[in-house]
């Protein structure tokens, strides 16, 4: 590769990497803790649990459940129900002034005594403030799109850097640090050693990050083409002032797929349903179909099955990059890996912080160093090896 060409690629990755370091440098930081999000909840006592009961202690009717959720938000519309992921022994349900409410309130409640365990509060905290940066910067859907660009500027970078990491290789060994050379030429050393051994990973959590961002453009997209197919029939309709039994929709559900469970329950008229049917989220038990939701519409009235619907691709790719952004599909051993190289992440984005910093105002140098790699002869590789010695010894003799 010539010189103008290596000037062009380390111009692409000075800028992209310039323009996205900060905010990247802010969701490495706030990413950490939220890998250990369930562990940290446990020890800050912020994790609501079920009480302990026995194995074989029976489930109480949804509908009571929910009547118990409604009691302690009198007055407040149901807008979702989610079942814990584990035992099931809890259900979490949200309501709000209306199914548009953007401040909605959560509670807890017991589904073996149909009690309420305690209100789950969704905003405060340092767990919470550690996610809101994460997501949108307090900053709400522009937030997130302003975040998914810069995830995009981070893979040009990486990619950029790629490129460049080839041809200035040629002169040194696979992770060699010259440490008999200057400050900076050290850290170049381990900037680029580092970059290399995170590149599969930045480049999955940078992608599954931009992806992410999208989530709510997805989710509207996808309400107004292929859900709104669905609803076809109803136009014109009014929506039932009363709605059928909430425990008959979710049984009805998961006959109509035996051997999944439940995720969560969309309300008649929120985002995820339609005025017209419950909304019945259910996930496989296969580590694959675990990670994926298959809607299934229930007649709000009737509580009959009306129609389960086959997410489309782009939506089950968002399912699958949700938790692979965290970590969470090895339990906590990748989630300790995931923070392994989060941390090294952190040190690849310093230091080239660092790096630009030390030769601002200095582009002879940068000119003079892509010259002498541009013109560079590959590293030699040295001529014995375990099958070569024994031969060359046996000469000697």
């Amino acid at each position: 590769m010539n010189a103008r060409r290596l000037k062009t690629w380390a111009w692409i990755h000075k800028w992209s990497s310039l323009v996205c370091t900060v905010f990247m440098l802010l969701l490495c930081l706030t990413g950490l803790p939220l890998i250990f999000h369930h562990e940290i909840g446990h020890l800050l006592g912020t994790e609501i649990e079920a009480a302990p009961m026995p194995a074989d202690t029976p489930k109480a009717n949804l509908d009571e459940v929910l009547q118990a959720a409604r009691a302690f938000f009198p007055g407040k519309v149901p807008l979702f129900g989610a079942r814990e992921e584990e035992e099931g022994n809890l259900w979490f349900f949200t309501f709000g002034d209306s199914v548009t409410d953007e401040k909605p309130r959560n509670v807890a409640v017991d589904a073996r005594t149909a009690q309420v365990v305690r209100e789950n509060e969704f905003t405060g905290g340092f767990m919470w403030v550690m996610f809101k940066l994460h997501v949108d910067l307090f900053a709400g859907l522009p937030g997130k799109l302003f975040l998914g660009l810069m995830g995009l500027l981070l893979l040009v970078a990486i990619v950029s850097g790629v490129v460049l990491y080839a041809p200035f290789m040629r002169k040194l060994g696979f992770g060699d640090v010259r440490r008999d050379r200057s400050v900076r030429v050290k850290w170049l050393d381990l900037h680029n050693l580092l970059g290399i051994v995170t590149l599969v990973w930045a480049l999955v959590v940078g992608a599954t990050g931009m992806i992410n961002t999208w989530a709510d453009l997805m989710i509207k997209y996808w309400q107004f083409t292929e859900l709104a197919h669905i609803l076809e029939p109803y136009k014109g309709k009014t929506a039932p002032a009363a709605l059928g039994s909430f425990d008959a929709a979710v049984k009805g559900a998961s006959a109509a797929h035996p051997g999944m469970r439940i995720d969560f329950v969309a309300f008649p008229g929120t985002q995820f349903s339609s005025p017209f049917h419950y909304a019945v989220f259910l996930r496989g038990n296969e580590p694959l179909t675990s990670r994926l939701l298959t809607p299934v519409l229930m007649d709000a009235v009737t509580t009959q099955h009306h129609q389960s619907v086959d997410l489309p691709w782009y939506l089950k790719a968002l399912l699958v990059s949700q938790p692979l952004h965290f970590g969470d599909y090895g339990g906590v051993p990748m989630k300790i890996l995931w923070a392994l190289l989060d941390l090294a992440t952190i040190v690849v984005l310093g230091s080239g912080l660092y790096l630009w910093w030390a030769r601002r105002g200095r582009p002879q140098e940068l000119a003079r160093e892509l010259a002498e790699v541009a013109t560079a002869a590959p590293q030699p590789v040295p001529s014995a090896s375990p099958l070569t010695e024994p031969a060359r010894a046996s000469q000697d003799t």
